[in-house]
């Protein structure tokens, strides 16, 4: 084993959207990159497209079995010695009411939402130590704050890691170890472009102050941000990257005309 000079981070669910636009950011500022994803597929791709073979180590594993967690661990520690940064963005959601969802699919949602951070946080915390420290970044989302009609299992698994994310602030601190988080707005990921039409996207930019949806980039700026030196003495933070949705009430539209 040989331990690389370059700070290390691992990005779950990192084979498209934000995850990978957040690998690339992180390659770009100089890191070594862990993309770890449950689709072989897709994984493959994104190993390809990023092309830097040297600094990018790609594993698939299910975020939800506490077996592949551990065995991905070990594999971050056999290839570059460390890791400095854990950002938890895997994650799955449908679009059903309380009465419309089964529980097999609420559990499939807390187990990728919810159990995959923890049990990341908790494989991660031994190897950050050794290393001095790191930082731990879950991405949430504005759902997790503002409830849908739609969104009981997937909002509910986000409100769940928002309060993770303080406990690990709270739990972690005393051994360098910053926990943030961040709630993306809607984000023109692949998943708005296929289930949000016309009319959803016009209903969310008028919402948004910002009028407009994020882009990608936008929310792994945001990312790298948090775990780098520049955001040292923040933790058990969350940040809502999200145009300023969250701030906004009732009347905007009307307001504006």
């Amino acid at each position: 084993m040989t331990v690389t000079d370059n700070k290390v981070v691992l990005i779950t669910g990192a084979a498209r959207g934000i995850g990978l636009a957040t690998a690339k950011v992180f390659l770009r500022d100089g890191w070594d990159v862990c993309i770890l994803d449950n689709n072989k597929t897709t994984l493959a791709e994104a190993e390809s497209g990023l092309n830097l073979s040297n600094n990018v180590l790609a594993i698939h594993a299910d975020v939800s079995d506490p077996d592949q967690v551990s065995e991905s661990i070990d594999k971050i520690v056999d290839r570059f010695g460390r890791l400095d940064a854990l950002v938890n963005n895997a994650g799955i959601a449908n679009f059903k009411t309380i009465r419309e969802t089964s529980f097999a699919e609420w559990r499939e949602i807390m187990a990728t939402n919810l159990d995959g951070p923890f049990l990341c946080s908790q494989a991660c915390v031994p190897v950050m130590e050794k290393s001095g420290g790191g930082s731990i970044v879950n991405i949430t989302s504005i759902s997790g704050l503002r409830a849908s009609t739609l969104g009981v299992a997937y909002g509910t698994s986000k409100a769940g890691l928002m309060h993770l994310t303080k406990q690990q602030a709270v739990e972690l601190g005393e051994v360098g170890i910053r926990a943030n988080a961040i709630a993306p707005g809607p984000v023109n990921t692949a998943m708005a472009l296929k289930v949000h039409d016309a009319a959803i996207r016009q209903a969310y930019h008028d919402a948004i102050p910002s009028n407009r949806y994020g882009m990608e980039e936008e929310i792994a700026e945001a990312i790298l941000f948090l775990s780098s030196d520049k955001a040292s003495f923040i933790t058990g933070q969350l940040i809502s990257v999200d145009g300023g949705f969250e701030a906004s009430g009732i009347g905007l539209p009307d307001l504006r005309k």
